[in-house]
């Protein structure tokens, strides 16, 4: 397998999410998502997207694309991720270790800022296209993303 390190426009998004500051949890982020699917499927939402976000050092962010009109409440925030340009890359983690590829996408994010094809490097999210706990194909497609300025 081929791990492609891209520049691309990623769209915006329109999400319910909710936000902690802890230690990383799998558990904690799984009932995150379920939390804010299960408040979607009360609303009657559409959702798309599978977002997780990490906008600052041990705070973390779960969010799920909604379509339709929706308001916050319940402890959910319903917001928009402005369209922005990031540095992406798109792997099947049962095949390159989610670490490693942290890892390369910050030394080439570096490499970028040295040859000043970019200027700054923002946070990390992933970026999932369904449940990537009961969705095999969404979880074999998880697109790693760092925020950047060019």
């Amino acid at each position: 397998m081929t791990v492609t390190f891209t520049l691309k426009r990623a769209p915006n998004y329109r999400i319910a999410s909710i936000r902690w500051k802890g230690p990383w949890s799998d558990g904690k982020i799984h009932a995150q998502f379920l939390k804010v699917a299960h408040w979607a499927n009360d609303h009657r939402l559409r959702t798309g997207k599978w977002i997780f976000l990490e906008p600052a050092d041990r705070t973390w962010e779960v969010g799920l694309e909604v379509k339709g009109p929706a308001k916050s409440g319940g402890g959910i925030r319903v917001r928009t991720l402005p369209a922005c340009r990031v540095a992406s890359v798109v792997y099947d983690p049962s095949v390159v270790s989610p670490e490693v590829v942290y890892h390369a996408l910050n030394d080439w994010t570096r490499a970028r800022r040295k040859d000043r094809t970019i200027r700054s490097v923002g946070p990390s999210r992933e970026v999932y296209d369904g449940d990537p706990w009961t969705d095999r194909k969404a979880a074999a497609h998880v697109d790693t993303q760092y925020t950047v300025r060019p």
